[in-house]
């Protein structure tokens, strides 16, 4: 199933895109694609109707698209989790994963604009492979029980500010990671039946129609079931949060592109999932 939300924030509604195309109306199953219900469709397969003719089909027409998911208790994050990208970040690839963590506030609509904060110096972005929790994971026993505790899948920009994450961190990165609207998310929730092997994606990112990074999820140094049964030795993982997995090599802290400015555009696409486009503007 791909699934999506739409509306002006605070006020989106679920949405199922049918394998035709068509967007049907989600309501009549759901309030909102959240924690709760994602947790309940892990339970009951069968929750949202086969047919997707059951449903009523909703207009899309100008309606804004939100993030595919409502409220996550949690956004985590695993840095340098390709090698390349490490070595341009001036690091040799870690052992083990690197977790730090974003605000839940930060996830904004795929579309929506990015703004840079007062003082910000270097703005850059992250494509990654987005994973959305489905069933509560804790001390998972293999890696292998790790994919059973996962809804789906997205495209999610790791938005940093450099400035803020290295050279005024005071030791962690949270300081740069956690600005209004740092994590566009979306467009569509694929569940994870669609996606039979979460390390065969190709994901790139353009700025100003200009390629930027363009990868495979293969390249990751911890792999996505290996990455959910290593957090869940450490912290309980909720139905409905996010884990971002990490970026690959193209970014501007590379040193090989500049930095984001007011006027940007960056666009993000993973293979299977979708595309998001966002605009950078100062923040207000």
């Amino acid at each position: 199933m791909r699934l999506m939300r739409v509306g002006e924030p605070g006020h989106e509604r679920p949405v199922l895109v049918a394998p035709d195309g068509t967007a049907r109306d989600l309501r009549p199953v759901t309030d909102d694609i959240d924690g709760r219900f994602l947790a309940a469709l892990a339970d009951d397969p069968d929750l949202v109707p086969g047919d997707p003719a059951a449903l009523p089909v909703t207009d899309l027409a100008g309606e804004r698209t939100g993030p595919p998911v409502a409220r996550p208790s949690a956004v985590l994050c695993i840095g340098q989790n390709y090698i390349a990208h490490a070595r341009e970040s001036g690091a040799e690839p870690p052992e083990r994963p690197i977790l730090f963590h974003k605000t839940p506030n930060t996830v904004v609509g795929p579309d929506d604009d990015i703004l840079i904060p007062r003082g910000a110096l270097k703005t850059d972005w992250e494509v990654e492979l987005a994973v959305v929790i489905g069933r509560r994971a804790r001390y998972l026993a293999t890696p292998a029980d790790a994919l059973a505790h996962i809804a789906g899948y997205t495209i999610s920009n790791d938005v940093s500010e450099r400035a803020f994450q290295l050279e005024e961190s005071g030791g962690q990165w949270s300081k740069g990671k956690c600005c209004e609207t740092f994590n566009p998310l979306g467009p569509v929730l694929v569940t994870a039946d669609e996606i039979p092997d979460p390390q065969a994606l190709r994901l790139r990112s353009w700025v100003n129609g200009e390629p930027r990074q363009d990868s495979s999820t293969s390249d990751m140094i911890f792999g996505v079931a290996q990455l959910v049964h290593e957090l869940s030795q450490y912290l309980v993982l909720e139905p409905g949060d996010i884990v971002n997995t990490g970026t690959p090599e193209g970014v501007a802290l590379s040193g090989r592109f500049p930095y984001l400015a007011a006027g940007d555009v960056v666009e993000l696409e993973i293979e299977g999932i979708g595309r998001q486009r966002s605009a950078l503007r100062p923040a207000p």
